[in-house]
This record gives structure tokens, sequence and C-alpha cells, in this order.
């Protein structure tokens, strides 16, 4: 039996080795190409230590001088001496380049891209390399826009499947990938993609969930939402996703059908204009309730512009509300 160890790297690249229980991660790691920090390999000097966001593990002998038991506590770990027993996500305070490793690249094709508002278009791409991606759900990768040496970070909005994986990407007047992918892409085409990368998101569940989702920033959480139907989840998870117009609402279906799925996921829509016809209006904070915030025993997930960044902080500073954890990742359009 081996684990997937995903390394967070402190310059957002994350990179995914096997281990199995009976050697320890730093070995397992310079096995697959992965030169984490070391030195002693004994648990004597501390060179090696991390944090575990999640997952299962032992750990060997080691002095208090490497690692004190309120760290242990804590969730830091000695990775030459740690030895996991199941999947487990570990943030490495040191940059990529320094470790000896880099983004991965992938080769892919167009499999479907489609304008599903004036605002969004959905895009999937899909080749054999993608079987061998692995990234966490929340993550995003680099799309080299076709002819040209430039790039645009996405968000992936579903997990691998059989090859392919979906994107949302904002329709953007004059962008550079927007005006491709509206104007010359078909099925395909080639496409390359790096990564994965970023900091934002799905960690292990451990108490309810509040997710705040601002245009094309739905995507992150279809991913993490497929990643709950897979797993389950012990505690509530709400969605609210808020647009500016009613026909940038997209997915809705795909949110209905996670309802079905997950027992305890519930979502709510909600529309800026007002001129707006949905029953809803307004911006992401008027509709979160008290109970979505537990009395600050929570966990936001926060995916939007800028300005809902900030208003959802100011929110959260005027209901003197504060969260167990709050990951957010601002998000603007290139032109």
């Amino acid at each position: 039996m081996t684990h997937h160890i995903a390394f967070q790297f402190e310059d957002g690249v994350t990179r995914f080795i096997d281990a199995t229980p009976t050697e320890t991660v730093a070995d397992a790691a310079y096995r697959q190409g992965v030169n984490v920090p070391l030195d002693c390999r004994d648990g004597a000097c501390g060179t090696c230590k991390c944090f575990a966001e999640s997952g299962q593990y032992s750990m060997g002998e080691y002095i208090e001088d490497a690692l004190t038991d309120d760290e242990a506590a804590q969730g830091y770990v000695l990775t030459c001496q740690m030895r996991a027993k199941s999947d487990c996500v570990i943030r490495v305070p040191a940059s990529s380049v320094v470790c000896g490793t880099q983004r991965s690249s992938y080769g892919a094709a167009i499999r479907e891209v489609r304008q599903v508002s004036p605002s969004t278009i959905a895009l999937s791409i899909q080749s054999d390399a993608l079987n061998k991606l692995s990234f966490l759900p929340g993550q995003y990768v680099n799309l080299q826009v076709p002819g040209t040496d430039q790039t645009r970070a996405y968000s992936f909005s579903s997990l691998v499947r059989d090859g392919a994986v979906s994107f949302l990407i904002r329709n953007v007047p004059g962008g550079l990938m927007s005006s491709y992918l509206t104007g010359q892409a078909k099925p395909g085409d080639p496409m390359t993609l790096a990564g994965p990368l970023g900091s934002f998101y799905l960690r292990e569940i451990k108490r309810p969930l509040l997710m705040l989702a601002g245009g094309t920033g739905l995507a992150p959480f279809t991913a993490m939402l497929e990643k709950i139907a897979e797993q389950g989840s012990a505690y509530p998870v709400h969605l609210i996703y808020g647009v500016t117009h009613d026909a940038d609402l997209v997915d809705m279906d795909k949110l209905e059908a996670f309802a079905a799925r997950i027992p305890q996921f519930t979502f709510a829509a909600c529309v800026a204009s007002a001129e707006s016809t949905y029953p809803q209006k307004g911006y992401v904070t008027q509709h979160i309730a008290p109970t979505h915030l537990n009395e600050g025993e929570v966990d936001i997930y926060l995916c939007g512009p800028p300005p809902m960044v900030e208003a959802v902080n100011q929110y959260m500073r005027d209901k003197s509300v504060q969260p167990v954890n709050f990951y957010y990742e601002k998000f603007s359009a290139s032109a």
C-alpha cells in the first residue's frame, strides 16, 4: 500500500509523491526527486521540520531541540522521522527551486469550449498525460494562450476524470485568452498547462464550512465539492454564490446535483443588479446568516474579485466574528 503525499512549497508550487508506510516521508521524497530540506536524518537537527496540514502519520525518535512537544501537538513534523498512515498534505517552509523541483508541465488538447453566459466560458481539456496530474481541489494552473508565450491562471472546476479536466473562465472583452476561446478555439486544438499552484485548497474538514464564491470564483468550489462528494463530510457545508447579472448564474444544475449527493451541503445564489428578477438579490454578505458563522467555529473559503474579499473582511469585523480559518483567493481580469 502507498499513500499520496502533497508537498505545498512556499512559492505556491505543489508536488505529489507516493510513500509506503515503512519508509520515511523524506526518503520517499528524495527517491522521487523532491529534495525537501534535510541534514541529519536522525531527528536531531530540525532542518526537515514541516507542517502537516492533514493526514495520519507516525513519528520515530527525535530530540526536543529538533521538535518540541508543543510543535508536535500543533502539527509540525520532522519528515526524516515521519511515516505516512494515510494521504497527507505537508507545508514545506522553502521554495520549490531550493528543493530541486519545479512546477510540472502537461500537454493536452481542447475537448470542449463553449460560452455558457455572456461573462463565462466553460473549457475542458483532455490528454492521457493528465491522468498523472494531481492537485488539491481549489488550486490553479497556468494555461498558455495558444500562439503566444503568455499564460493565464485558472482554477480547476473539476477533478481529473478519464484524462479530462475543466475550467470556468471569465470572458474578458479584449482579453487574450478570452479572444482566443471565443474566436478561434475548437476541439482538438493543443493547450499547455503548468502547475498545480496556489495555497487556496480544501483542507481536512474539522468543523462547518462556509464557501463564498463571486462570479467565476465558483470554479474552485465545484472541484472541492466533487472531492467532498467522494469522501463525505461530518459537518455542514454551505455555499453562497454571488454574480452581477441574472445571466451570469452558471452551473446551477451542478450545485443542485451536489446538494442531492452530499447530505449536509446547502447553497444559495444572489444577484447584485437592481434589474435582477432572481428571487435573491444583493451581495454575498447580505445572505450570510448567523448559523453559517456558527459563533466563529467555522472555516471560511472565499474566491472572488478583490472588492468582494475586502467586503467580506469588513463584514466579519463589523460582526465581531473571528473564524477559526479564513482562506481566500483574489482574482482580477487580464487584458
